[in-house]
């Protein structure tokens, strides 16, 4: 027969302080969790919070604003125009134009006065060597020695304007957004900007600052190669020289050059110029800038002491082969002009780059020196010798040279290097 048998005792109790110890634990669980969220993750300075949250930029709001390099146009062409000679004001005028850069592009960001305040000391960390990659790059570039035919040519100023374009545009990028993104701290480069013309700091220095100085140069430029090829024979000129040519270098070159009229794209008419011309350089030494002659009786040695090499002389003569003028394509005479400047500067780039005439010029001013004064260096002591020495090269003055010049001598070695200095 069945029976109804009772409950185990103890059994409906056991299970209830299990389901309350589950319940428990879920408690403090969930009282974790909103820990560890609140900690790390809910607050904008949570541990995790910048791997969440994408990286904030930093917001600006650009302003028209008119670039105002303060720069005298005149005096900028003429540094511009002969820069060997005036150094020191073409480092200043980097330093100027550039620092003009930057407030220019800190005034259309809007950025605060506590900013333009840092401007010049963070450029000064990089004007060190901006200024020696502009200068080199911009020697480079210009042929110091060809004055008087990019003068004749009305192209000197110009082209010197031409030039510092292209080097000022190589590094101005660099610089400002460096020194913009060093204020701004945007370390992964990021601004976001609303306002007018928004741009990059890059752009806003190319496109405000470089392009429109630029225009007003070129501008200026033409009417001042004007004026000085106009007046570069007006009168006789007479100049006593002092040079030391010891190389010449003789080269032929032709330019073919075919000038079209076209309509809607379809040549019509032509003209057909060729031109044929013989170049003679002579390269040496201009005395008038440095000789010096000094004696080491202890080594025995007479120095000689030069400039450094140069392009004495350059004439080009031209002589058209051909000249085929088309019914409505002609050639006026500043197409000419430029027909014959441009053959002259590539007999220079020539000689300079591929025949190294300076080098030339250097070598042989030794053998020159050798048997001019060789013989005079003989007669005052059978051992001694003759030295030819360049000033671009650092000077090695020896104990006797540094009591002919009155200057202390170096107590450790008795020699010492410096750059060679005309007395």
């Amino acid at each position: 027969m069945a029976t109804n048998q009772p409950d185990a005792p103890g059994k409906s109790e056991s299970s209830g302080v299990m389901f309350g110890k589950q319940l428990l634990l879920l408690a403090l669980l969930c009282i974790a969790l909103a820990i560890i969220y609140n900690t790390f993750f809910a607050s904008g300075d949570g541990v995790f919070s910048n791997f969440l949250k994408p990286a904030q930029g930093v917001q600006l709001t650009y302003v028209p604003s008119d670039f105002q390099p303060n720069l005298d146009e005149e005096a900028t062409l003429i540094i511009l125009s002969e820069p060997d000679k005036h150094q020191k004001e073409f480092d200043d005028l980097v330093y100027n134009f550039n620092l003009s850069l930057l407030f220019h592009v800190a005034n259309r960001m809007n950025l605060p006065d506590s900013l333009k305040r840092r401007l010049e000391p963070e450029y000064q960390k990089h004007h060190s060597y901006l200024r020696s990659l502009y200068y080199s790059d911009f020697l480079s570039l210009k042929d110091t020695s060809a004055e008087l035919y990019e003068t004749w040519y009305n192209d000197n100023a110009n082209q010197a304007v031409q030039l510092f374009n292209e080097v000022a545009g190589k590094y101005t990028c660099f610089f400002v957004t460096q020194i913009m993104a060093t204020l701004l701290k945007a370390s992964d480069g990021k601004l976001l900007a609303k306002g007018k013309d928004v741009t990059t700091p890059c752009g806003i220095a190319l496109n405000e600052g470089l392009r429109p100085m630029v225009e007003r140069l070129q501008t200026r430029a033409a009417i001042m190669d004007f004026s000085a090829s106009r007046g570069l024979l007006k009168d006789k000129v007479r100049k006593g020289i002092a040079e030391l040519g010891t190389y010449e270098l003789r080269s032929r070159l032709g330019l073919d050059k075919t000038l079209s009229y076209k309509i809607f794209g379809f040549s019509i008419s032509e003209t057909d110029i060729r031109v044929e011309a013989i170049s003679v350089i002579k390269a040496g030494f201009k005395l008038d800038q440095q000789f010096d002659v000094t004696f080491s009786p202890k080594k025995g040695i007479v120095y000689i002491t030069l400039p450094p090499p140069s392009i004495l002389s350059h004439e080009v003569y031209p002589r058209v082969d051909k000249l085929d003028v088309g019914f409505l394509a002609g050639i006026s005479g500043d197409e000419m002009n430029r027909n014959f400047n441009e053959l002259r500067r590539q007999f220079r780039q020539d000689a300079l780059e591929n025949e190294h005439v300076l080098d030339k010029a250097r070598a042989r001013a030794d053998t020159v020196m050798q048997l001019m004064l060789g013989p005079v260096v003989k007669s005052m002591g059978r051992n001694y010798k003759l030295e030819l020495r360049f000033r671009e090269t650092p000077e090695v003055l020896t104990e006797d040279e540094f009591l002919r010049r009155g200057e202390p001598q170096n107590t450790t070695e008795g020699t010492k290097n410096t750059n060679f200095i005309p007395q």
